[in-house]
Order: structure tokens, then C-alpha cells, then sequence
């Protein structure tokens, strides 16, 4: 027999873990869906507040803060399919999701993109309209290359870039404002961006989360996504004191100016 509530829509929760990690949680007033549960005890707090059955687990890739919660999780709620890429340690995988995946979970289709970058099998999900995509693109920002290549890294935000604007990007930390001071510094004339900076300080102001963001937010603020643009190629070349021929060249360059930004 159907729970009354099952037939509510599905929505996200916000789940604060750590310093500045995103723990979301999709839920429909029963069952549970959680992405990279790196703590378990605010997951667990927050099924319980909201009486809701963990039912899969999703993993984007394998850092402690994205996957530190599943085995404890596991240990509290059963067999829980726990969903990751293939050739990373996620602990207690029950199925390895592939690049064009679509897996059919309670809360209906999520499709599987590969986007290497910040580690060498990271993947992203998207479910409706909603972009999960762990420490790959960041607001205003994206992902350290820990293991992957700027070109892969270039590669996965064209990808995800190319998302419908209206999506929501649910990445996982809140480093809008420092991503700010770098996106300003390297695109200050930028008007979209100068406007979206006031309105995200703003929101830090009044203790709000700033993400998720818009895509298309993304695609106008974001340095790492305007790699091809003239402004952002002229700040390349003027950090990096040589000139510069490709948008490869313009990212890798950023990314390395980002590595060492302070505000």
C-alpha cells in the first residue's frame, strides 16, 4: 500500500556539512535520495527531522568530504544502492554508473556525465532540471585539478555549459564570494558580473546559501566558462606576461592565477 505523502513532488534540501560543504538531500515527504554524503550525522539528522527512508545514494567522486558519510549510513539504513564511477574508491558501490547512463531511481530519471577534471572519473548528475556536479563547476568558480588535465577540465564545463540556462547548478561548497573577488578581478568590467557579485554578497549577508546557481548565471559571470572571451584573454596574458593563442591556453592560465589568488 502507497504512503499518503508518496505522491508529493519531489524537491532538494540544503544539508551544511563541514566548513563550506553542500549535502543534498532530494526528497518527497517519505523516501531519500542523497548526493555526496561526505558527513553522516547531518544526513542522518536530516532524515530524521523530516521522517524520511533513505533509499540510493549518489557519489560524484571519491574525496573523503563527498563519500566520508556512506559507510556509517550504510551501517545505520542497510542495503542502500550506492551509485559512483567505476575506476574511483566509493565506498560500498553497489553500481558503477558510466558517461550517458541513466538510472531510473524513485525519484525518476538522473542522467550520468562524465567530467573529469578535479579527479580522473568524476561525474555528474542531472535529475529535471538540476544540475549535481560535486567540485567540477563552482559558482563563478571551478574545480582544482587534482588528478585530471585542463583540457579535461575545459572539456567537462564546455559539456556542462551547454545545459539549458535555466538549470540549477547544486555543486557542492559554498566559495561563491572568494570565486568573486578572483572573477572580479581578472573580468571587471564585466556588468553581469559586478551586479551578480552585489547580489551574492548580499545573500552571505543575511546567512543564505548562495547555491544552487543559474546555469546561464554560469555562462555570463563565470571566468572559467569565458575562456574564449576577449577580456579574459587580454587578463591572461597580462598575469601570465606572454602572449596566448588558444581558449585552452586562456583557462589553464586562469586556473593557475586562481590557484595562487589571494583576494
Amino acid at each position: 500500500m502507497h504512503h499518503p505523502l508518496s505522491s508529493l513532488p519531489w524537491t532538494v534540501l540544503t544539508v551544511p556539512a563541514f566548513q563550506d560543504n553542500y549535502l543534498w538531500v532530494i526528497q518527497n515527504g517519505e523516501e531519500a535520495i542523497v548526493v555526496d554524503p561526505g558527513d553522516a550525522a547531518p544526513i542522518k539528522a536530516c532524515l530524521e527531522a523530516h521522517q524520511l527512508r533513505l533509499s540510493a545514494i549518489l557519489c560524484t567522486h571519491h574525496h573523503a568530504d563527498h563519500v566520508g558519510g556512506v559507510k556509517s549510513l550504510l551501517e545505520a539504513f542497510g542495503h542502500i544502492e550506492v551509485y559512483g564511477p567505476p575506476d574511483e574508491a566509493i565506498p560500498g558501490r553497489t553500481q558503477a554508473v558510466y558517461d550517458g547512463n541513466t538510472l531510473a531511481l524513485a525519484a525518476g530519471e538522473f542522467l550520468v556525465m562524465s567530467v573529469p577534471g578535479h579527479t580522473s572519473g568524476h561525474v555528474a548528475y542531472v535529475w529535471q532540471n538540476r544540475l549535481f556536479c560535486g567540485d567540477t563547476l563552482f559558482a563563478m568558480g571551478c574545480g582544482r585539478l587534482f588528478e585530471g588535465t585542463p583540457a579535461q577540465m575545459l572539456k567537462s564545463l564546455h559539456r556542462l555549459a551547454q545545459l539549458p540556462g535555466e538549470f540549477h547548478v547544486h555543486c557542492a561548497h559554498e566559495y561563491t564570494l572568494s570565486n568573486l573577488a578572483f572573477a572580479l578581478a581578472v573580468d571587471r568590467d564585466n556588468r553581469a558580473l559586478i551586479e551578480r557579485g552585489a547580489r551574492e554578497q548580499a545573500r552571505r549577508a543575511r546567512g543564505e546559501p548562495t547555491i544552487p546557481a543559474l546555469l546561464s548565471e554560469e555562462r555570463a559571470t563565470n571566468p572559467f566558462l569565458r575562456a574564449n572571451q576577449a577580456a579574459l584573454k587580454a587578463s591572461a596574458e597580462r598575469w601570465k606576461q606572454a602572449p596566448l593563442q588558444t581558449e585552452l591556453e586562456v583557462f589553464s592560465t586562469l586556473r593557475e592565477w586562481k590557484n595562487g589568488f589571494k583576494a
